[in-house]
């Protein structure tokens, strides 16, 4: 009796053991790629719960969720031959499950390694203003020549950001100093403008005056008016060379 009961108890582990290996539950983002003897079963399995072949079937896990790769600060000299230190961050996910498995050892460390030499070799082709203003389209460019590297693994890269572009200090204060006489030329520039169109203005009254003598007369009398209302001891009245030539001609 006690020998059947240790039978029993030992099949009832057994079968519970071989349940356990044989069944597995993937969650909604998961694929289960399944070999079987080391043939590749061709259909991703998941998501829910899979059976397995205890013994003859292995299954690798893989995630569909987008994965966030920050790339390592990179040394890279420009084109306008500037060392500067840049990193960034890739966005990617799996598209194709088989793929990411078979095509390729280990997609995240290969991704991350192609995003590195990417951002290297791309951005020495630009210069350093183009880093700094020109950024949408340094990602885009990035974006683009990852995603053709990747996409045999099954991978896709939906976007590219670079993060920060250090610059050498003695750069830094070149750029100071070239953005400080920007500010001075278009200072210089608006003040000149000013004066030009406040000569056009001179210029325009002046003619008017010349038209109309009389104006002259009542623009003599305004001053006048504005300097008494002022509190002086002393008023200068300045006498109109026309009012002079006026009375030499009638004395």
């Amino acid at each position: 009796m006690t020998t059947a009961l240790v039978t029993t108890a030992v099949v009832v582990v057994l079968i519970v053991a071989v349940l356990a290996a044989s069944l597995k539950v993937l969650r909604e983002y998961e694929r289960a790629v399944v070999f079987r003897l080391g043939r590749l079963i061709r259909t991703p399995r998941g998501p829910g719960l899979i059976f397995l072949i205890p013994v003859i079937d292995r299954m690798v896990r893989v995630d569909l969720r987008t994965v966030t790769l920050t790339v390592p600060p990179q040394e890279v000299i420009t084109k306008d031959n500037v060392p500067v230190r840049v990193n960034a961050v890739a966005y990617f996910r799996v598209v194709d499950p088989i793929a990411a498995v078979v095509e390729v050892e280990k997609f995240l460390v290969a991704t991350s390694q192609i995003a590195q030499t990417t951002l290297r070799s791309t951005l020495g082709q630009h210069v350093l203003d183009e880093l700094l203003s020109e950024r949408d389209k340094i990602n885009a460019i990035l974006q683009r020549i990852i995603d053709e590297q990747t996409a045999p693994w099954g991978v896709k890269v939906s976007n590219v950001e670079v993060k920060d572009v250090e610059i050498p200090t003695s750069m830094q204060r070149a750029m100071a100093r070239q953005a400080e006489a920007e500010r001075e030329r278009r200072a210089k520039v608006i003040a000149a403008e000013g004066e030009f169109q406040a000569a056009q203005k001179l210029s325009d009254a002046a003619a008017v005056l010349a038209e109309q003598p009389i104006s002259v007369q009542l623009r003599y009398l305004q001053s006048m008016i504005e300097m008494s209302s002022e509190r002086s001891t002393m008023v200068i009245l300045p006498i109109p060379i026309d009012l002079i030539s006026h009375l030499r001609s009638g004395g």
